[in-house]
Formats: structure tokens, C-alpha cells, sequence
């Protein structure tokens, strides 16, 4: 299989008692990956299914393409319109939600902008065009770029027409949040990825809140009507897995400095 190059493989971790596990692909957000979550949950499901999910890691564009190609067996992603084209295509036999955070503003603590005075993100963007203020954009079709997007139209503006204070980079959750730290630039990045990030410099959460900023994360196994060859069974598998109770305590059991960064939310 051939991979872009910005695709992060991550593999199970092996011991010698579980190196015959089988594998599963798993397309997934470097949001997911950055927040240091599948570092809890790889071992627990290799443990109690014995098998080795190996993570693609890229943004959830990328890995609803690498759905489409067949070069996954199943994605976790946190883009729920691009989600129920991918299932209309024929690409995933269904989708469930498994777990949420949200999107938050950040950006220098003095504000420039004043944001922090903002009643909804759609108006904390249009101060931040209004004056200018050094944006960084993911601009790379992942979940959080999706979202940011969706709130510049919501508030009637199109960065296509932005100046230079619009930086789109083209990278990961955590890349983008390095060059927003280097410039005091604002940025919306998710919860989970900022509350783990460690160079957070004179960044801080400014605005946060409004329901535009809810971040849903959902599993699509792709369809083996589409792709013959996908590992369906194994995928469900772990489906219910991610959906059931030890899923539901590890998720919801992860902090970092006491704040929680996911909320388990997947029906049984």
C-alpha cells in the first residue's frame, strides 16, 4: 500500500505473548493521535481483543480518502457532514459516535483582537478579520480546518480573500499550533490537542462555549461491499469495543493537569 507522505503509520504496541494479534488499519485524526488517547487505548484493546490496530494518522480528509481506496479498514473522524457523504457513497456500511471534546479560540493573552469579548465564534472570527490579527489556519481538509471553514461562512466571511494575516500551514494539529505559538497568532485548534500541547508559549484560551464549537468523533468501518479485502469483521469488533464500558472508563477517565479532555458518549 502507498501512503502520502504526511501519513503517520503507529502501530500496536507488541509483546512477545501478543505478536501473532491480528492487525486493523485504522485511518484516524492527528487530533486524536496528539491528544495522547490512543496511547491508552491501543494496549487495552490488544489486551482484551487481541488485536493490533495500527493507526494512519492524518487529517480527516486524508483518511476518508484512504477509506474510499481501501487502504483502511475503518476511520475515526470529527467531520460529521463529510461523514454522511462518505456512507451515501457506499464507502462505510454505518457511522457511531463514539466520543466528543470541543473547539476552542486561542490566541495571545493580550488579545489584540478582543475576542475574549466575543457572544459567539462567528463574531470572535469577525473581530479577528476586522482587525487584521495574525490567523493560523490546519488548512489541510481535516475536522478542525472543516469547522473553522463552517464558522468563516457562518459569519459571511471567505478566507480566500484574507491577507497576509491569514496563515494557512497546511499541517497537523500539532505543527499548526507550534506556528501559532512562534507568531502569538490565534488559532482554533480542539481541547484534547490543546490541552496537551507543550509549548503553548503566551497562548491561552480565549473563547470557548457556543455550541458551533461541539466537536463529535465517530467510527466508520468501511463497506467490504466497496473493498472486498477490508477486515469487516475485525472492525466491528472493535467497534463495540470502542462503544462498550472499558472503552467508556478509559475515555472519560483521561486528564491531564485535572482537565478532562473526551467525553464517551457511544450508544450500546
Amino acid at each position: 500500500m502507498k501512503l502520502r507522505a504526511a501519513t503517520i503509520l503507529v502501530a500496536g504496541l507488541l509483546s512477545g505473548a501478543a505478536a501473532s494479534a491480528e492487525s486493523l488499519r485504522i485511518a484516524v485524526t492527528t487530533s486524536f493521535h496528539n491528544s495522547g488517547l490512543s496511547d491508552i487505548l491501543l494496549p487495552e484493546i490488544q489486551e482484551d481483543l487481541d488485536i493490533e490496530v495500527q493507526l494512519l494518522v492524518v487529517g480527516t480528509g486524508q483518511a476518508l480518502r484512504l477509506g474510499r481506496s481501501g487502504d483502511a479498514d475503518a476511520i475515526l473522524v470529527h467531520s460529521r457532514k463529510a461523514e454522511e457523504d462518505f456512507i451515501a457513497d457506499g464507502y462505510a456500511t454505518h457511522r457511531r459516535e463514539i466520543m466528543y471534546n470541543d473547539f476552542v479560540l486561542i490566541g495571545a493573552a493580550s488579545d489584540p483582537a478582543g475576542v475574549a469579548r466575543a457572544s459567539t465564534a462567528s463574531e470572535a472570527l469577525t473581530l479577528i478579520a476586522g482587525s487584521k490579527s495574525v490567523f493560523v489556519s490546519r488548512g489541510d481538509d481535516s475536522g478542525t480546518h472543516k469547522a473553522e471553514l463552517s464558522i468563516w461562512s457562518e459569519a459571511g466571511l471567505n478566507p480566500a480573500g484574507f491577507g497576509d494575516w491569514y496563515r494557512a500551514v497546511g499541517a497537523g494539529m500539532g505543527a499548526a499550533l507550534n506556528t501559532a505559538s512562534g507568531m502569538d497568532a490565534y488559532i482554533l485548534a480542539d481541547r484534547a490537542s490543546w490541552i496537551n500541547f507543550g509549548n503553548k508559549g503566551g497562548l491561552a484560551v480565549l473563547f470557548e462555549g457556543d455550541p458551533k464549537l461541539f466537536n463529535q468523533y465517530a467510527f466508520l468501518p468501511v463497506n467490504p461491499a466497496r473493498h472486498p479485502h477490508v477486515k469487516a469483521d475485525l472492525a466491528i469488533r472493535l467497534e463495540e469495543w470502542l462503544a462498550g464500558a472499558s472503552c467508556a472508563r478509559l475515555v472519560d477517565g483521561y486528564r491531564l493537569n485535572g482537565e478532562a479532555l473526551f467525553t464517551h458518549n457511544a450508544r450500546n
